[in-house]
């Protein structure tokens, strides 16, 4: 018998896993879900709507209809959620709002506009 016959003869083993349990999926331990928080802009007379809306589109990637309703909201409110996420991500939002600058089109404006957490009411 040739080397080659031989090889195809060889008995090849071949690993089949369990099919996993229900049990067993309810005993892995699921990742805990981070609580929400609220990225919250606070309104003043120093920044204009555009200003607002250019904000919300270049930070929250929001198209113009919505980045204006969060404008109006701000001044008619004097408040508006902008954005409800995990904590880190809202420190982050708020910390982008603080350093987005002044508004250009208000001579008066000296900076960036206000912006705070909060949990979310769950």
């Amino acid at each position: 018998m040739s080397d080659e016959s031989s090889m195809f003869d060889e008995m090849v083993t071949v690993a089949v896993a369990e099919p996993e349990t229900q049990k067993q999926r309810d005993n892995r331990q699921k990742p805990k879900k981070q609580p929400p928080y609220h990225v919250i802009l606070w309104d003043d007379a120093d920044h204009t709507y555009e200003y607002v809306e250019l904000m919300m589109k270049r930070l929250f990637r929001m198209p113009i209809e919505k980045a204006y309703q969060v404008a109006k909201e701000v001044d008619v409110s004097g408040r508006a959620i902008v954005m409800t996420t995990t904590m880190e991500l809202a420190e982050l939002k708020r910390d982008q709002i603080h350093a987005f600058g002044k508004d250009e089109l208000l001579p008066r404006c000296k900076g960036s506009m206000s912006a705070t957490i909060e949990p979310a009411e769950g």
